[in-house]
């Protein structure tokens, strides 16, 4: 006698597709906030970079032509013109070198510029719209860097603490971090967590 096997189609049930689904919604409804939170800290991370990286050129570059230079936080959607104006908390920064002729005769010279909280999801910089690197990479101060909108100064223990330094801070609204790039009177550039204490074993922390 012949034998037919049936088989049984292969597939979801209703309930399945709806346990699953149910399932995916739950996990998802989890991963959403955590993943909103990652991208806002991962933007606040980027403008620190870029501001460190500025500060960085800034100082090389005094280093490298034996001049004066000054970096600058601008508004100016466009420093690179060579027309910005200083302004503290700025959303762009711009590096120039400061002219040599104090009579007015000689104008800042752009040399690179780059983005901070414009493209980074309103990321907010605060710290000093000028800081001035002389020919060996150090602070130093200048009220005639050919920049519109602020002078340099060099950062005192009064005013910021010891060791003196001029400090960045790197927020964003809703991010559960942020950070901070200092500047130290002999010209190191430091990125950090504020949250965290340096020391010999933790070179993150400030």
């Amino acid at each position: 006698m012949l034998m037919r096997h049936i088989k049984a189609a292969a597939g979801f049930t209703l309930i399945e597709m709806v346990v699953t689904m149910t399932i995916f919604s739950i996990l998802a409804a989890l991963t959403v906030p955590t993943m909103k939170l990652w991208i806002m800290n991962s933007k606040v991370r980027a403008a620190a970079d870029s501001l460190q990286n500025g500060l960085r050129q800034a100082q090389a570059e005094s280093l490298r032509r034996s001049r004066q230079v000054v970096f600058a936080l601008t508004n100016s959607t466009t420093p690179s013109s060579g027309t910005f104006t200083a302004a503290a908390n700025g959303s762009y920064w711009a590096v120039a070198f400061i002219p040599a002729m104090t009579d007015g005769t000689e104008t800042a010279t752009f040399v690179e510029s780059g983005e901070l909280g414009a493209t980074n999801g309103n990321v907010h910089v605060t710290g000093p719209a000028e800081i001035c690197f002389n020919s060996v990479g150090r602070l130093v101060t200048n009220t005639n860097t050919g920049v519109a909108g602020g002078t340099c100064a060099v950062p005192t223990a009064t005013t910021t603490g010891t060791p003196p330094r001029w400090v960045y801070q790197v927020q964003l609204s809703g991010a559960d971090h942020s950070m901070q790039v200092e500047v130290s009177l002999g010209g190191q550039v430091h990125m950090c967590d504020p949250t965290q204490t340096l020391s010999g074993t933790n070179p993150y922390g400030c």
